[in-house]
Order: structure tokens, then sequence, then C-alpha cells
């Protein structure tokens, strides 16, 4: 019981992470793409500012995973990290030099140095979630269970690239939903307008993958793919369609930007939560089970107390700072700020 405690709890901090983390990493395919000098400075600008309050705590949720797989699930930490050391290695890359882009690209003086921080930035912002999702793939078609060596098909394979692009398509998805709420908050309707279309844009990319990944599970990770289309695994699936639907018709409308927001992480949260119930009672299926893959009891215990005391002081702080970044007490902006562009007028 102890054990299964845990393991919802890891769930919920893969979540959250997909969904903090994600919207950055969104922010960053968007950077990628915004065009060259003249025509994506001010998006870049707009990127820059909406990401500076928040983009390092976003981490906390990634360590916070971590904690809890080597903790509480030592078997499966030592699987996934022997079998899957070269997706989740260039993973951590690129959460490294995303993280140095980002803060070097702003105080360089010379252009050049500008463009090539930038560019680490958003490259890395989209191999990261791709090679996070990759290697998920490869769990979730049990290619990894103990004592499987690594290779390139434990996350070379369908199930694990249709699950890297829908990695890297919700991130952009959530990034370009957030970016919008942004924009219109600094008063550039442009810039709203735009990102809004690219949202509804990349939905309809994700509808599409979600569909194809289906059909590919049901043949390579069948179990997944029946807790996906059974029980709870399926009120999940149905949640994050429901919860899709409704960011897209918000984003239609001139609504308040908020909604659209709390809607679209509703979306690619459930989304998590489903793959998560799917694969119930397993860590990898159909190899090592929650029970099994499971610490000592003491130690689950006081892991399970540690988080309680997060809850307590950890998260109401994240929260509140997210509910100050996403209001605008962080920082003012204005559109006018957004034409000078600052620092990046040559940029």
């Amino acid at each position: 019981m102890t054990a299964d405690v845990v393991a919802v709890v890891l769930l919920l901090a893969i979540a959250a992470y997909a969904c903090a983390g994600g919207t950055d990493y969104g922010a960053g395919f968007w950077d990628l793409i915004a065009g060259g000098a003249e025509r994506g400075r001010r998006p870049r600008w707009l990127i820059d500012h909406a990401m500076a309050p928040v983009w390092e705590v976003n981490n906390v949720w990634l360590i916070f995973v971590l904690v809890i797989m080597w903790t509480g699930f030592p078997v499966f930490f030592h699987t996934v990290f022997v079998a899957m050391w070269l997706p989740l290695a260039l993973a951590a890359v690129g959460i490294v030099l995303r993280g140095a882009g980002f803060a070097l690209r702003k105080p360089a003086r010379r252009l050049a140095g500008r463009r090539l921080y930038g560019a680490v930035f958003a490259v890395s912002s989209l191999l990261t979630p791709f090679f996070l999702g990759a290697a998920a793939g490869g769990i979730a078609s049990g290619r990894v269970a103990p004592g499987t060596a690594a290779s390139p098909d434990n996350w070379a394979n369908p199930t694990s690239l249709l699950f890297g692009l829908l990695a890297v398509t919700m991130t952009a998805f959530l990034g370009a939903v957030f970016l919008a709420g942004d924009a219109r908050r600094f008063g550039a309707p442009d810039l709203d307008r735009g990102f809004r279309l690219r949202a509804l844009a990349v939905l309809a990319v994700v509808a599409v993958l979600t569909v194809v990944m289906l059909f590919v599970t049901h043949g390579d990770a069948p179990h997944v793919w029946h807790g996906l289309t059974h029980g709870v695994g399926l009120f999940f699936v149905v949640l994050a369609a429901v919860a899709a639907l409704a960011t897209g018709w918000l984003l239609l409308r001139t609504a308040d930007a908020n909604w659209s927001r709390v809607t679209a992480v509703v979306a690619v949260a459930s989304g998590v939560l489903a793959w998560g119930r799917a694969q119930r009672p397993y860590l990898v299926p159909v190899s090592l089970t929650v029970a099994d893959g499971a610490g000592a009891p003491t130690t689950l215990r006081w892991l399970m107390l540690v988080t309680l005391v997060a809850v307590v002081l950890v998260f109401p702080a994240v929260a509140y700072l997210y509910w100050l970044d996403t209001h605008g007490e962080l920082e003012s902006l204005t559109d006018a700020d957004l034409r000078r562009g600052g620092a990046g007028d040559d940029a």
C-alpha cells in the first residue's frame, strides 16, 4: 500500500514537470522558429520576459522526480538509467545547455554571442523533451526490464519515437498558450493572436499524433494500450480530450487567458496520468511491478514524511510564485518595450 502511494506521488511529480517544465521547453521551441533577427526580435523578447521569473524553479519538479525514483524505487531507477543512459544523458546535457544559453544570451555584448547562445537555448529546448519522451516510450513498450543492457532499440522504436514527438508537440502547445496570455497581458495584440493561432495548429498535430499513438501501442505496447482504452486510464484520456477541446474553444475567443492556461495544463497533465494509470500495476510493463521495484518499507515511510513536509513548506511557495508570474506581479512589460527590444534591438 505504501509503495502504491509513493508511485502515485511519483506520477504526480512527473505530471507537474511535464506542465511546468514543458511550458518553458515550448517557449524555446517557438524561439527556435521565431524567424530572423528582425522578424523574431519581439517574440524572443516576449519569451525572455515570460520565462525569466520561473524557468529555474521549474526544475524543482525534475529533482523531486529523481529523488523519489532513486529512494522509493531503486530497482526501477537502476533499470531505467542503465538501459536508457544515452537518451537520458542527452536530455541532461540539453537541460544544462538550455539553461546556460538562456542565461547568457541576454548579457552577451556581441551579436554573434547572442545568436550562438540563443541557438543553444532553442535547439536544446527541442531535443530535451524529445529524448525524455523517447525514454518514457521505451518504458511503456516494455523494452526495459531488470538486467536489460543499453541498446538503441530501447528508445529508438515506434512507441518511443511517437512519445518523443508527442512530448515536443505538447510542450509547444503549452508554450504557445502561455505566451499568448503573456502577450495579452503586456498589451501586444498581434503577438497574442499569433501565438493563439500557433497553439491551435499544434493542438491539431497533437490530436493526430495521439490517434496514431493509440494504433501503434495496440501492437507495440499492448498492456499500455489496454490501460488507455479501459477503466481509469480511459477516463483520463477522455478528460485530456475534453480539456484540449475547451482550450481550443477558449483560444478562438477573446476570453480571459488564464482559463485557457488552466485547460491546457489539465489536458497535458491528464495525458501523463493516463499513461501512468495504463501501466498499473507495473513500473515497467510487464516485468517490474510497483511492489517488486519498491525500496525498503522504512525508506518509503520516511519518503512519504519528506513529501508531506515538501507539500506544506515548498509547494505553496512555488504555487504562489506561479500566481505572481501569471498575474503580472513580478515584472511590468508593455508593447512599447517589445517594439523597442531593449538590449536586443540589434539581435
